[in-house]
């Protein structure tokens, strides 16, 4: 895979507090389109594929304007002089005290691909040499933009749904008295492990519905599932203690500025036990005022 070298979903931090200016780039196909729409439903001022030479001068309004003063911008390859220009503009934008935070994206080079093909799009670096060639050109080329970023992050694991989801949850915790924000990823070890994860819970030594015939085919969200669950001693221990260390844990996360975790609860194909556990860590966790979701991946496999 071309972006292993990636081994996190997120490289870099996100910002202290909320930025006004945030410059959103990266390769194409990669979900900036998406992400630009996350940050409009922060209240961001949302623009889309604008010129380099217009950033300061938009800057400079959007800073003196109630309405837009919180700002995001897509700038990427569809702008002639981005590659050459971006570097020197970004540093214009310092030396003015308007701190920009520039988030790259990315994804691999299959990944990338396939949702090229699935858009019937054609890449805007492709010059008739195909695809994978038009990607890999472009990934190149952007070397020495991505060095500039502040946070780097891979969509190559993101639906259009989940990579919104993922940045809306980022990007919203800055308010003091905001509770932290959880995320609660079921998913099944045959599959690979998620990206991203903060920490990681196994839950394989569990009873196994996948083996009772009449259970086989439901999932941990079903009632059967549930019951068959709940019965098992070590279920409801497993999930007490995954609950003791989480209540423990969390608080010194916060204490250290944390504004999001995500948890990852596994078991073999992602279906039964891990979904069943994952919504009842959820609960006890949204009991304790944590700001919390779920997220069953494999649900659906």
């Amino acid at each position: 895979m071309a972006s292993s070298r990636t081994k996190k979903t997120l490289v870099g931090k996100l910002p202290a507090s909320s930025p006004e200016l945030v410059i959103i780039t990266g390769l194409s196909g990669s979900g900036k389109g998406t992400v630009l729409k996350a940050f409009e439903d922060l209240g961001f001022h949302a623009v889309d594929n604008m010129p380099i030479a217009l950033v300061p001068k938009f800057a400079d309004l959007a800073h003196d304007s109630k309405s837009a003063r919180r700002s995001a911008l897509v700038i990427d390859i569809r702008e002639r002089q981005f590659l050459a220009d971006f570097p020197g503009e970004l540093e214009k934008l310092k030396r003015r005290g308007l701190s920009p935070f520039v988030v790259f994206f990315e994804a691999s080079d299959e990944v990338l691909q396939r949702r090229f093909s699935e858009t019937r799009r054609p890449h805007p670096a492709d010059k008739g040499k195909g695809l994978l060639t038009a990607i890999q050109s472009e990934r190149k080329a952007l070397k020495h933009i991505r060095k500039l970023a502040d946070l780097i992050i891979d969509t190559s694991d993101y639906t259009v749904h989940t990579l919104r989801q993922q940045i809306v949850q980022k990007f919203s915790g800055f308010d003091e008295g905001v509770p932290m924000k959880v995320e609660v990823v079921s998913f099944g070890h045959k599959y690979g492990t998620p990206r991203g994860l903060d920490l990681l819970f196994d839950v394989r030594h569990l009873p196994n519905p996948y083996f009772q015939k009449e259970l086989k085919h439901l999932h941990g969200e079903n009632d059967e599932i549930i019951q068959f669950l709940n019965k098992q001693p070590e279920v409801g221990e497993t999930i007490d203690r995954f609950n003791d260390l989480l209540e423990f844990l969390l608080p010194k996360y916060q204490r250290e500025g944390k504004s999001y975790l995500t948890i990852g609860i596994g078991c073999t194909g992602g279906r039964h036990r891990s979904v069943m556990v994952a919504n009842s860590v959820r609960n006890a966790l949204a009991e304790q005022g944590f700001d919390t979701s779920v997220t069953h991946r494999d649900l659906q496999k």
